[in-house]
């Protein structure tokens, strides 16, 4: 038994190496090193994602895809920050809730009642991976909206003895946030090879964000000779106001919260009190007798 299964785990040693040469995929560091770099990660990705990924991969030169939904998913792609083409990024969920799927083959051999949630948990992993992109480009809009009653308020300044929009982004960069900063690396970078209406223009189109909007809109009034100060001190206040409103829903959230520990304090006093008045009832019991 032993040597048999020592013979199939050879064998299939043997005919993975054999299979791999033919379909040139790359080394297990090669993989590491893009899955890596895709990810923007410090840590090296893991073993299991880089089979996957070699997988989708070679899944995506064969997987149909529109022009529109193409060019969407790439534009969020980029904006979120994944190195990856729209074909690999849809390839690597499917390629992913795969592999989950097939234990189901076991399932049914051993536990057939355990398919169904093996089944399911593979939608779940598929609806996750295909919804990635949008939630981490969700969270960074929101981290930048956070940022950017700061940043009026500090344009709203600057234009009183400047109006050099390039100058007034390089000098808020320095203590921008990094995921604003980042961006506002790109879109400096833009302006200075080409048009500074059309860098900001596509600035605001990577995010897609309301609040930025009202932002590049009073910007690009700057370029072209507005008088742009009412304007920003209006979206300043307008911005400090919806701060605060956020801010009171997010204290809003937190009473529940308390409330739980405070619930659970009060028991711990009611047991300390009823443990002593325990105590002196006894204590007065034995006296007694």
């Amino acid at each position: 038994m032993t040597t048999l299964l020592l013979f199939a785990a050879l064998f299939a040693t043997g005919l993975f190496f054999i299979l791999a040469d033919a379909l040139k995929l790359p080394t297990m560091g090669t993989a590491k090193a893009m899955l890596s770099y895709a990810k923007r990660k410090k840590k090296s990705a893991n073993t299991t994602e880089v089979w996957l990924m070699s997988l989708a991969v070679r899944l995506s030169g064969h997987l149909p895809m529109d022009e529109y939904k193409k060019s969407r998913m790439g534009n969020v792609l980029k904006a979120a920050g994944i190195s990856m083409t729209p074909e690999v990024y849809a390839a690597y969920a499917i390629v992913k809730a795969g592999a989950i799927l097939l234990g189901v083959i076991p399932c049914l051999l051993l536990l057939p009642l355990l398919a169904p949630i093996v089944f399911f948990l593979a939608l779940l992993v598929y609806f996750k991976e295909t919804g990635r992109a949008d939630g981490q480009l969700r969270e960074k809009r929101e981290q930048i909206e956070n940022e950017l009653p700061r940043f009026v308020a500090t344009v709203e300044q600057t234009l009183k003895s400047n109006r050099d929009v390039l100058a007034m982004l390089e000098t808020y960069k320095k203590n921008a946030g990094a995921d604003f900063a980042r961006e506002l690396d790109i879109v400096t970078a833009d302006m200075r090879s080409s048009s500074y209406e059309a860098a900001l223009t596509r600035f605001e189109a990577r995010l897609n964000s309301p609040m930025l909007s009202d932002v590049v809109r009073g910007l690009i009034g700057v370029l072209r000779g507005d008088d742009s100060t009412v304007y920003f001190q209006m979206l300043a206040h307008d911005f400090k106001a919806l701060e605060l409103q956020r801010l009171k829903s997010r204290a809003q959230k937190i009473p529940p919260k308390i409330r739980i520990f405070s619930f659970v304090m009060l028991m711990c006093f009611l047991f300390t009190y009823l443990t002593i008045i325990a105590y002196e009832i006894i204590k007065s019991l034995g006296q007694m007798f």
